[in-house]
């Protein structure tokens, strides 16, 4: 006992290491590391533990659950990404949920009492994680189809929607209070459906440019409701590592709400989009805007002195990272300083462009976060701004009436050039028309970020 309390410690430990490693593209390889070794070490101890009666359904767990995650990882598409981890997230509430089912129809074996008296504590701690678990599972659904093109990416919403909220979460917490007060299992269930119910209108009125944030807010939630359940099985590790994850996704979470500078509140009552960005694109729908070729983004940053580029989801659909480090390297060999600026929010889920630049060993010091990089805007010759739409949008300090009005953006418009790879003259993400679009220093370059930055490629080196 002694000694598995010892292990879980340095697994625990291990944990802790994983996030401070994972906080920096430097060291996130081997925050990675410890966060494997740190797990290995969590499972060999929990399968040498004395209450492991037999191995079969447990290896057999292990062999499918490894099966599919190990073909899930070599399929997948790096835009993909943030769906997966949505998806994942789901599975982590459902887990929790049938945890929490098995200890109230087998309290027995968990130790927590008996089929009809169960422990006070264990039936808080069960029925909280049960309902954290159903949110986290139908919420993360509702924002893998969202993220996937499955639904809609536009919020929904309906009259008296908050206040539905509101009374539904006032239900939950005296069903939570009538479960402790009669172990009725009526009332167990009747949690987990409304907590499921809940999931979803949670999800609906948050709008495409918000998904970063609830992405990472899911992340909270799967790890809160792993702490819950880690307090029913008496696991010390699971109520450690649980609340590493839901402190971390929170902070994150936060980070990005200040970073678009909105309250959480404000994303969890609804999201950007919908009818003002269809008002929006009326206003500017009818001014022109210049069209250039790769021959003409060649010559204009040949000649330039500094060039800042700013990825966004256009680069991860493409996959231009490996073409836009090679475009990079040219410029850099004809003495151009060449920087990165990332947005907080710039693609599905957060540090998503970070993932994809360092996929193409641009090197980190080249790349710059919003707060550092955006003062350089203003000496930089050529902005290069590949699919990067709503987090460059000036209507964000311009336009009182713009849904993303008051978000910190990356300044591209202060450069003397800007290139806009884009496909098409359309909105972003969030359903808004950008008027930089049409801006006098602005030259649009439409089609595939990939193919249009090799074009560039190769009129730079002829």
């Amino acid at each position: 006992m002694v000694m598995s309390s010892l292990a879980y410690l340095v697994a625990s430990i291990c944990f802790i290491l994983a996030l401070r490693g994972l906080s920096h593209p430097e060291t996130a390889r081997r925050g990675l590391q410890y966060g494997m070794g740190g797990m290995a070490l969590a499972i060999v101890t929990t399968l040498v533990a004395p209450q492991v009666n037999t191995y079969v359904l447990i290896v057999l767990g292990i062999a499918i659950g490894g099966a599919i995650g190990t073909t899930i990882a070599k399929k997948i598409a790096m835009t993909e990404l943030p769906q997966l981890m949505a998806a994942f997230h789901s599975l982590v509430g459902l887990a929790a949920v049938l945890v929490a089912a098995a200890a109230f129809y087998n309290p027995e074996a968990y130790g927590i009492g008996t089929h009809d008296d169960i422990h006070l504590t264990s039936l808080i701690e069960m029925s909280l994680g049960a309902a954290i678990g159903a949110i986290t599972f139908t919420g993360s659904i509702v924002a893998w189809g969202k993220l996937q093109g499955t639904f809609s990416g536009k919020p929904v919403t309906f009259e008296g929607q908050h206040k539905v909220n509101a009374i539904l979460g006032a239900v939950l917490l005296l069903l939570v209070f009538l479960l402790c007060l009669t172990g009725s299992s009526f009332y167990f269930w009747m949690i987990v459906i409304l907590s499921l119910g809940l999931g979803v209108l949670m999800i609906i009125p948050i709008g495409g440019a918000d998904m970063p944030v609830i992405v990472s807010m899911l992340n909270s939630y799967s790890g809160w409701a792993a702490a819950g359940i880690g307090f029913t099985l008496h696991n010390n590790l699971l109520i450690v590592t649980g609340a590493l994850v839901g402190a971390s996704g929170a902070i994150l979470s936060y980070i990005m709400c200040k970073g678009m500078n909105r309250s959480f509140v404000s994303v969890l009552l609804g999201g950007f989009g919908g009818e003002q960005a269809a008002g929006a694109a009326a206003v500017h729908g009818d001014r022109n805007a210049k069209i250039g070729a790769a021959e003409d983004a060649a010559y204009i940053m040949k000649n330039a002195a500094r060039v800042i580029i700013v990825p966004g989801y256009g680069m991860a659909v493409s996959q231009a990272q490996h073409a836009l480090r090679e475009m990079a390297d040219i410029l850099k060999k004809a003495g151009v300083d060449v920087k990165y600026a990332i947005h907080p929010v710039a693609g599905r889920m957060p540090g998503h462009m970070n993932v994809l630049l360092a996929e193409a060993n641009v090197p980190y010091d080249s790349v710059f976060e919003m707060e550092d990089i955006n003062r350089d805007f203003a000496q930089a010759d050529v902005a290069y701004v590949i699919g990067a739409n709503d987090i460059t949008n000036p209507s964000a300090k311009t336009d009182p009436t713009s849904p993303i009005y008051g978000m910190p953006i990356l300044d591209v418009e202060k450069a003397k050039t800007v290139l806009f790879v884009k496909r098409s003259m359309g909105s972003g993400y969030a359903g808004i028309d950008n008027p930089l679009f049409f801006a006098d220093n602005t030259l649009m370059l439409l089609g595939d970020a990939k193919k249009m930055t090799e074009e560039i490629i190769k009129a730079l080196e002829h």
